[in-house]
């Protein structure tokens, strides 16, 4: 993985290099930024660039690069093994062949999770103190990625936050984060934050161009509905769209909650808390976004939406019932919603409720 495979982001591939030529290279990094901006793409660049780029880095099995990531516990573990990244890791090492951008969803499909939800255990950060202690094998830096630490257990952050006190020597920590905030102050306070924006416009376009072989034209269009997100493009691109599948979703829901017709909203709950909570949450994230999108729309002012033409087709006779009056509390009804999901509320509740709360909201002028 090179520099020059990440794309865009060039103003933090050049403060990364500078931070390695002006040897003031921190123990540890956290890189942020929102979903598809390439955080694990950089960062996996970035290790590459440490480690020298060298023919061991071709699958990511160098003997100095460590990583550390999210696991589930399939059934019929013993519930004395600690899972740990190891148990994983062909299964890792075969999405990162698959390309650098990725979810949480598409890793617990690697990993046949069900409805399983992934965290870093303590069995992990017992399993990084004994790899970490062993000098480098080439003589250089020994690379850590850490992916997702926001989702380890108090036992591992509290474990793990030694290791950042008193970091093996030439040891670099690469911390790749997407919800900062959910990430214990004393580990935060130990790493130097660098956040990623959305990648630009134009440097999707022409990784659409070169590497997918679309039109201009098209090339443009799918950009500028991605917001910034590689992996949104990608995902616009495919045929069997998860924002087509959402919209269909949104559409029956708005519907639905018009008519009143409760029967049919109780099985529409029932069938998005079908969903993986992963899934779920990209569910009502979409659903915020619509919510916007169509207030906007009443404004008559094109530049200011970004909308696919199926969206936008349903918008044009939709859009008037999200107005002053309903677009706070519609929004906030979502953001519960998103909330209640990612503490494990019971999502039959959760839906239930939000499609009941959808019948009172639409009505508001």
């Amino acid at each position: 993985m090179k520099f020059e495979e990440v794309i865009g982001q060039e103003d933090t591939k050049r403060r990364l290099m500078q931070m390695v030529e002006e040897q003031r290279l921190p123990h540890a990094i956290m890189l942020c930024g929102p979903m598809g901006s390439g955080k694990m793409a950089l960062t996996l660049a970035f290790a590459s660039y440490l480690l020298g780029d060298g023919p061991m880095l071709k699958n990511f099995g160098h003997p100095d690069l460590h990583f550390s990531f999210p696991v589930i516990k399939p059934t019929g573990t013993s519930s004395d093994h600690k899972m740990i990244s190891d148990d994983f890791i062909r299964e890792w090492h075969e999405m990162l062949a698959e390309g650098p951008y990725f979810t949480m969803d598409q890793w617990l499909s690697h990993m046949r999770a069900a409805n399983q939800q992934a965290q870093i255990g303590a069995g992990e950060s017992d399993s990084l103190i004994r790899k970490l202690s062993l000098k480098s094998s080439q003589g250089g830096y020994k690379v850590c990625i850490m992916w997702l630490p926001e989702r380890m257990n108090g036992e591992c952050a509290n474990k793990i936050l030694k290791l950042l006190e008193e970091p093996p020597q030439q040891t670099v920590f690469l911390l790749v984060c997407e919800e900062p905030e959910h990430l214990i102050d004393t580990i935060y306070s130990r790493v130097q934050r660098i956040d990623l924006k959305r990648i630009d416009d134009e440097a999707i376009e022409r990784a659409l161009v070169e590497r997918r072989g679309l039109e201009p034209d098209t090339a443009q269009r799918v950009a500028r509905i991605a917001g910034g997100s590689w992996l949104k493009a990608i995902e616009e691109l495919k045929a069997d769209s998860e924002s087509r599948q959402f919209l269909d979703m949104f559409v029956m829901l708005m519907r639905l909650a018009y008519q009143r017709n409760i029967k049919e909203l109780k099985n529409w709950a029932e069938t998005v808390a079908g969903f993986g909570r992963e899934k779920q949450k990209r569910l009502l994230g979409y659903f915020l976004r619509m919510v916007r999108e169509n207030f906007m729309y009443n404004f008559h002012r094109p530049e200011l939406n970004y909308m696919t033409r199926e969206e936008e087709n349903f918008s044009k006779n939709f859009a008037r019932f999200i107005n002053e009056a309903n677009v706070i509390d519609l929004s906030e009804t979502l953001q519960k919603a998103q909330r209640d999901i990612g503490q494990n509320a019971n999502a039959k509740i959760v839906f239930f409720d939000l499609a009941l709360n959808m019948i009172v909201l639409l009505l508001r002028k």
